[in-house]
């Protein structure tokens, strides 16, 4: 087993395999679960189109094989186009990872044509008040009419809705909606808590109950459909009793790029305090991947503490997240606290309670917007 300040060889033999572009933090949407930092303000300083360009070539180099352009909304960067055009011309497999906000018909030909081969459209709801509820703007229409444009144009597609109380009695409709589309690939991502998401954790947080009844359901579906779209149900790490394998490890095989140039295990990574990870403004791609002190610290095991370093599903979960270990506990190498056998799972397991006991109204979310300064959790 490789011991921390050692790289691991899984899929990318010691080099990244999928690399994701976060091009802007800046979206006209607001959703209440949100990935993106809390502290939107302070990152206004995003790579421009060259240095877009050379992060794609040196990660290339290194071996990377696919990339994701993300945000925020990475549509509203005009060099959309020309980032795509260069991905592609370099052998890359291109995936759009989008709200749909942005996009048109004569951009998504443009997109076509520079070579995008796979789009990720986020929807967040088959109801057009939940989703405006959940996405802080009236956009269901919209959002709607370019997964039909998506579709027509003959791109391949997911349809990425994130699962939470809000929306989780609607997965049949859901399923419906999907399946009407065309789609290949819906995934029902039961929201992860972080950033926003965890600023609204109590309202979010399903019951086990509609958990196990939205889970049925897809299972109905799957049966009736028969293989025409794939339907991907991903559990709360919350309730499952057993941590994520985040990453495949962190620093194996996933390559984050902030909009500033802050390079990144994972896009979560950057809440972690007193971790300097370094830009590629300020140094080489490579050298941070190999020889960052923040890429070395959490890969191979040396790092971890008991019950995680003497357990045998160690090699299969990787001690699980350390965003979530941090942001819980405090310490980013204790044992991920979703983690049954963790000394830290009653934090989960009471967020569970609290949130069943406390849960607001929709309405009350806390949407996603610059100058919101959270409060502890």
């Amino acid at each position: 087993m490789a011991k921390a300040g050692s790289n691991l060889n899984l899929d990318g033999q010691g080099n990244p395999v999928w690399l994701l572009l976060e091009l802007t933090y800046k979206c006209p949407l607001k959703c209440a679960f949100c990935s993106n930092p809390t502290d939107l303000d302070n990152h206004p300083d995003e790579l421009s189109t060259n240095e877009w360009k050379q992060v794609i070539r040196d990660a290339r180099d290194m071996g990377a094989m696919q990339i994701g352009f993300s945000g925020g909304e990475p549509t509203l960067r005009k060099d959309l186009e020309e980032l795509v055009a260069e991905a592609n011309g370099l052998g890359y497999y291109t995936n759009l990872i989008t709200s749909g906000i942005g996009l048109t018909r004569k951009r998504l030909e443009n997109l076509k044509e520079a070579g995008l081969r796979h789009i990720q459209l986020g929807f967040q709801s088959s109801n057009p008040e939940t989703a405006h509820w959940l996405a802080g703007v009236d956009c269901y229409e919209k959002k709607l009419q370019m997964a039909r444009e998506i579709k027509s144009l003959g791109f391949p597609m997911v349809l990425n809705v994130p699962i939470s109380s809000v929306n989780i009695h609607q997965v049949p409709d859901i399923i419906n909606l999907a399946a009407d589309i065309g789609v290949e690939y819906l995934e029902l991502a039961n929201v992860q808590y972080y950033n926003w998401a965890l600023a609204n954790r109590d309202q979010l947080m399903p019951t086990r109950k509609a958990l196990e009844k939205a889970e049925a359901q897809v299972a109905e579906a799957r049966a009736r459909l028969d293989g025409s779209m794939t339907i991907f149900f991903v559990i709360p790490d919350y309730y499952e009793g057993r941590p994520k394998a985040c990453m495949n490890g962190w620093g194996s095989i996933h390559l984050t790029i902030a909009p500033d140039g802050v390079v990144l295990p994972c896009s979560q990574a950057r809440s972690l305090p007193g971790l300097d990870f370094p830009s590629v403004r300020d140094r080489d791609l490579s050298w941070i991947w190999h020889q960052s002190e923040s890429f070395n610290l959490y890969r191979g095991d040396g790092w971890m503490k008991e019950p995680c370093r003497s357990c045998s599903e160690k090699e299969k979960d990787f001690g699980g997240c350390r965003c979530q270990a941090m942001l819980l506990t405090g310490d980013a190498a204790n044992p991920d606290p979703a983690c049954s056998k963790s000394p830290h799972h009653y934090m989960v397991t009471d967020a569970v309670d609290r949130a069943l006991k406390i849960r607001q109204h929709p309405e009350k979310l806390i949407a996603r917007a610059a100058g919101w300064v959270p409060t502890e959790v």
